[in-house]
């Protein structure tokens, strides 16, 4: 039998890491909790992790209790399932909380976190003291990935190199904190759902951000939608972000939010039922050149369509069982 796919075509040209396609963030207690189960709940019904929850210390915690909220976000990743993916956004490395944030969160709970997000990342000597910070708490529980918040013009000009850095998994945008940042430049209608796929300056920044990430096997991943009760917005807005601006995340800030986003990144049907008929013949094949509808494929094309059914797998999409066994050898090489 040839070799798995993910061994023989992700290599020097291969794809991102492999992250679900939702970021769902939570501050508020119960809120928290919730999230950790839905996430179960969710898992359970698609037959994968199709979100993480990042619990958040920086919009979460009240001014005066920082070092409480972070207490609590490192029991409740504690008490989590053993296979739940959960992450914590600290305090940016400028904020007078950022190294009792990280001391205790990793310190405490260290192995628990699938990463750390930092947000408002300025610069690569920002990533830098954020790494050092997380190791030196860490006692020996390994790298933890680092996801970083990009919010301001210097930041998006500085994208390439802080997407260059080994331990940055994924670099989001931050829209709100960018759209400020110019000062009037950018109307308010710019942080909208609208107006934040057609004004210029936020337009050329989310695609910045998009292109540094995949030139370094990175994961782009789209700010949040603040329109949580639109849901048809929601949908028409993570389309946009996956099928024309790159990305391959999105931020969720409502559990309302996490199905229209599995569904714009998603690929539809069809896309899986070609990708699944193209690898199982290049499979069979050993990999060489095949033929399939017409057309010659190779290794270049079996990348992209691999890749296909990973995010396929990764939104809980179904899978034809000639590749399904494909994921199986994943999951048990995992554990």
């Amino acid at each position: 039998m040839s070799a798995h796919p993910a061994a023989v075509l992700l290599g020097a040209q291969g794809g991102a890491f492999a992250l679900p396609v939702c970021d769902h963030y939570s501050g508020v207690e119960g809120r928290m909790r919730k999230s950790l189960q839905l996430q179960a709940e969710m898992t359970a019904e698609f037959g994968a992790c199709v979100f993480d929850v990042t619990l958040d210390c920086e919009d979460g915690a009240p001014v005066g209790g920082e070092a409480e909220h972070a207490a609590l976000v490192s029991e409740l990743a504690l008490a989590a399932a053993p296979e739940a993916r959960v992450a914590v956004r600290v305090h940016a490395v400028d904020h007078p909380s950022f190294e009792a944030d990280v001391a205790t969160v990793v310190g405490r709970a260290g192995h628990r976190w699938c990463h750390v997000m930092v947000p408002k990342v300025e610069s690569l000597a920002d990533v830098e003291r954020a790494v050092a910070a997380i190791d030196a708490a860490s006692r020996g529980t390994g790298s933890i990935p680092l996801h970083v918040l990009v919010e301001s013009p210097a930041a998006v000009h500085r994208a390439f190199d802080i997407a260059g850095h080994p331990r940055v998994q994924s670099i989001s945008f931050g829209l709100m904190d960018f759209v400020s940042a110019h000062g009037g430049a950018i109307p308010a209608s710019g942080m909208g759902v609208a107006g934040q796929f057609s004004h210029p300056l936020v337009l050329r920044a989310k695609l910045d951000i998009a292109s540094a990430c995949h030139a370094h096997g990175k994961v782009p991943s789209h700010c949040v939608v603040t329109e949580f009760k639109d849901a048809q917005a929601m949908h028409r807005a993570a389309s946009q972000a996956a099928q024309q601006l790159g990305y391959t995340r999105m931020w969720s800030i409502h559990p309302d939010q996490i199905r229209p986003i599995l569904l714009a990144f998603a690929p539809q049907d069809d896309e899986i039922a070609r990708a699944a008929d193209i690898i199982a013949l290049a499979h069979a094949a050993q990999w060489a050149p095949v033929q399939h509808a017409g057309q010659l494929h190779d290794r270049a094309s079996y990348r992209y369509f691999w890749q296909v059914l990973e995010r396929a797998h990764r939104t809980g999409r179904p899978l034809p069982s000639e590749v399904k066994v494909f994921f199986a050898t994943m999951a048990n090489e995992s554990t």
